[in-house]
């Protein structure tokens, strides 16, 4: 069976995304099957992370995040597409260039090919032990820019008003709505500022994220953050930002959707769990309003380090169930 393939051109310095359609079923709700082609890692790591083959490990710079879960879905949907049996719905592939960086060229096709699914298939790597991803915290980022007054440090420091010490102020501020018992985090994980040791700081600045594990969390969080003020007259603060990801929180249709791939995996022969991450994905984008699997990739451990890796035993069982999938999600 013969498929299209779509080259969707990339802009503002990110690369092309790919979109893949069966030839069947293209006119009904069918099965999208989401992966990406970008790794964290830059221009020049293969040199410190060589592909190499190690017993049942496989090294190389985003090998387990995740390339090696893009290979899964091409390859089992190109057996789909050999088979002389049309399965019951069609499969639309996309593999993007830009979700280490929050996805800001592809995401509207991302939502838009997800309202059109049935369900949708996300690839990301599995978690410890083989696990996939029922539920994702959703992400918000904001920068926080700070104005203050300059002065001499030594001679007139009572003339200046610093942002730094400002910035202190507001970093408090939102270290203050970490709430782990109820999932809710806020880390501040870049922070600049001043010129030099004796002037007194006219401008601070620094980048902000937060993690919510529901679009209620969402709702009340992000327009606290975006209130901050300056608690020093004199001084001037300003945030910007919001909600990159929305929550992809764990609805019936989902967790029917999960219940298939349980059974399907036992009859291949392993046991599937399921668990909720705090870390974002494209199906966040598709899971408030379509049945969403996640963590469909291969088993491996290291994302983003300099010691990456799949496991190798992982990909023919992975590579079945989701073969099992497109034959007999309906």
């Amino acid at each position: 069976m013969s498929v299209s393939v779509d080259r969707v051109a990339g802009r503002d310095g990110c690369g092309d995304h790919l979109v893949t359609r069966s030839s069947w079923g293209q006119g009904v709700p069918g099965i999208l099957v989401l992966s990406h082609l970008d790794t964290v890692h830059p221009m020049g790591f293969i040199e410190r992370l060589p592909f190499k083959v190690e017993g049942n490990r496989a090294f190389g710079p985003g090998i387990y995040d995740m390339k090696g879960g893009a290979y899964l879905a091409y390859h089992a949907f190109r057996q789909v597409c050999a088979d002389d049996v049309r399965p019951p719905l069609g499969v639309t592939q996309l593999y993007v260039s830009d979700e280490e960086i929050g996805s800001p060229t592809s995401r509207a096709l991302i939502e838009a090919e997800g309202r059109k699914a049935k369900y949708v298939l996300v690839t990301e790597p599995a978690r410890e032990g083989g696990k996939i991803v029922t539920g994702r915290k959703g992400v918000a980022r904001f920068e926080v820019f700070v104005k203050g007054t300059p002065a001499h440090a030594g001679a007139r420091p009572e003339d200046g008003c610093s942002a730094i010490r400002e910035l202190g102020n507001v970093i408090q501020t939102l270290e203050a709505m970490n709430d782990f018992k109820r999932g809710v985090t806020v880390n501040v994980g870049v922070v600049r500022g001043g010129s030099k040791s004796n002037v007194i700081a006219e401008e601070a600045y620094a980048e902000v994220d937060m993690r919510v594990p529901t679009m209620a969390d969402a709702d009340e969080l992000v327009p606290k953050i975006l209130g901050v003020t300056s608690r020093t007259h004199g001084v001037t603060v300003k945030v910007i930002g919001g909600l990159n990801r929305p929550p992809y929180e764990k609805r019936n249709a989902g967790a029917a959707l999960y219940e298939h791939a349980r059974s399907l995996a036992a009859e291949l022969g392993f046991k599937l769990l399921d668990v909720f991450s705090g870390g974002g994905s494209d199906g966040n984008f598709t899971a408030p309003h379509t049945a969403t699997l996640d963590g469909l990739g291969v088993d491996g451990k290291g994302a983003h380090t300099h010691y990456e890796q799949l496991y190798i035993s992982s990909i023919e069982p992975r590579a079945r169930l989701l073969y099992r999938l497109y034959q007999t999600l309906q």
